[in-house]
């Protein structure tokens, strides 16, 4: 029977040979107008716990790795830092920057899948209103640059299968595979997760041929090689990210709901049109044979999607592959309206306002969360610890450092103190527990949060201020650091 004679349930999918058009003007639109709304937002609040940190460790800590994360973002804070010091919508450019390539990423995906204009467009907005992109797209954190990252590997394999099923592969996207997951490393270690979860995919249903691939390692050696610092950091102080997954499950029904608020948010997050797309392009790409090259990503997301669950995971570390199903969920409905088998093309812009709408209120809610610990808060806590410092006798100043009982209390002390005079700040939690320990020079304390773990060892420790967060005095040092510190350290 001719395919002129098949009806359009029935006419077999189109066959893709070269790309659609770019819908430059409208994709580059939506992205330059996120960026808009996230540097209008970024002066306001303040420091997001998570940033504060990010910049502490990059301006005053720098290294080759931290306990709970790589060097980038550290990195990138503190650069941003030093260019225009206390400007924070300079701070958080690039990470405005990374928000906007998400709009652009994810239309590049659609059109890689044969989306044409229209298609795009629709990637690029369900891309623009995703929730918690919308909640943290101008923090510089490393789970806001994570998503594109994940974004632009999952672009490389696209594309390259795509090239490869025309008959002409270029393999210099393996290359550039291993160099983007290079930067993952460095940013994010749920990448070697990723990679795992693609690998068992690929065995399972293909492309196998991608592991014969000379370039293939190339391109796994190049990452190899960008990621060795921060590994090699890992390996010489224990492996202390290997017990970050206890901390995170144990947080988990603070922070996520459980595992039941995990695996609802691994999945809402996406928004309003994006969750509706995301899960129609995870069942295309797993059962539809215009995209059976592509099967591997669908098995990835659901092996991932089982994992962070059993793990007890953040519900935002699916986020980076939110973009490849919901380009194949915009296309499968371009097939359909292609085929005139929908009559519900209409309803698309009622779910992208209420996407929009959804997303500006996320916007707002990160301004109000940043308002609990910003500014204001940084601000107060360097000026009650500088005045506690103060007041002091001098010659008492001299042999007195200053000892947050957490990390947050600690990056916020040392972030704010820019503006005072402070003496060397310490906390035994977390990242900044394996910092280098006070120096036997310090045989007092001025603690900011909670004394208890250090009554036994110090002779004495009172109160001497009662602000936002108490700071209390401990003299009388009950023997040396070295033997100390590795007793308070806690992750």
């Amino acid at each position: 029977m001719s395919a002129q004679l098949l009806s359009p349930q029935q006419q077999p999918p189109p066959t893709r040979t070269e790309l659609p058009p770019l819908a430059k003007g409208p994709v580059f639109t939506i992205a330059g107008l996120v960026a808009a709304a996230h540097l209008a937002v970024s002066p306001f609040g303040g420091f997001w716990i998570d940033e504060a940190y990010m910049l502490a460790a990059g301006k005053f800590h720098p290294d080759w790795g931290y306990v709970d994360q790589p060097p980038l973002a550290p990195l990138i804070a503190a650069a941003m830092d030093w260019i225009a010091p206390g400007m924070m919508p300079v701070l958080r450019l690039p990470a405005v920057l990374a928000t906007a390539a998400i709009v652009v990423l994810t239309a590049l995906l659609a059109r890689e899948f044969g989306g044409d204009r229209r298609a795009q467009v629709l990637a690029g907005a369900a891309g623009a209103t995703s929730l918690w992109t919308a909640l943290v797209g101008h923090w510089v954190t490393p789970y806001t640059f994570e998503p594109l990252l994940w974004l632009a590997l999952t672009w490389c394999l696209v594309r390259w299968i795509r090239l490869r099923d025309l008959g002409r592969p270029d393999d210099r996207l393996l290359l550039l595979f291993g160099v983007v997951l290079g930067v993952n490393m460095q940013m994010k270690f749920q990448v070697a997760i990723l990679c795992v979860a693609l690998l068992i995919s690929v065995l399972l249903v293909g492309p196998r041929d991608i592991l014969r691939r000379p370039m293939f390692w190339g391109g796994v050696g190049i990452a190899a090689l960008i990621a060795l610092p921060t590994v090699l950091w890992q390996a010489f102080n224990g492996w202390p990210q290997l017990q970050m997954g206890a901390i995170v499950a144990a947080e988990s029904p603070l922070l996520s709901g459980g595992r039941g608020g995990t695996a609802m948010n691994l999945v809402l997050f996406a928004g309003v049109a994006g969750t509706a797309l995301f899960l129609f392009g995870l069942w295309r790409l797993l059962l539809s044979p215009e995209l059976r090259s592509y099967r591997f990503l669908s098995i990835t997301t659901v092996l991932l999607y089982t994992f962070f669950i059993a793990t007890a995971g953040r519900p935002y570390y699916l986020i980076g592959l939110y973009g490849v199903s919901i380009a194949a969920g915009v296309v499968g409905f371009q097939r359909r309206r292609e085929s005139r088998r929908t009559r519900f093309g209409w309803t698309a812009w009622p779910a992208f306002a209420l996407s929009a709408a959804a997303a500006g209120y996320m916007m707002f809610a990160s301004t109000a969360m940043t308002s609990m610990f910003g500014v204001s808060t940084t601000d107060s806590l360097a000026r009650d610890s500088a005045a506690a410092y103060a007041a002091l006798p001098p010659e008492q100043q001299q042999h007195t450092a200053i000892l947050a009982d957490s990390y947050v209390i600690a990056a916020m002390v040392e972030v704010g103190g820019a503006q005072h005079d402070l003496p060397p700040v310490y906390s035994p939690h977390r990242g900044y527990g394996y910092f280098p320990p006070p120096t036997e020079q310090f045989d007092s304390v001025l603690v900011v949060g909670d004394p208890t773990a250090l009554r036994t060892r110090f002779a004495d420790v009172r109160q001497v201020s009662g602000g936002e967060v108490p700071i209390w005095l401990c003299t009388g040092k009950l023997g040396a650091w070295t033997e100390i510190w590795p007793q308070l350290k806690s992750l």
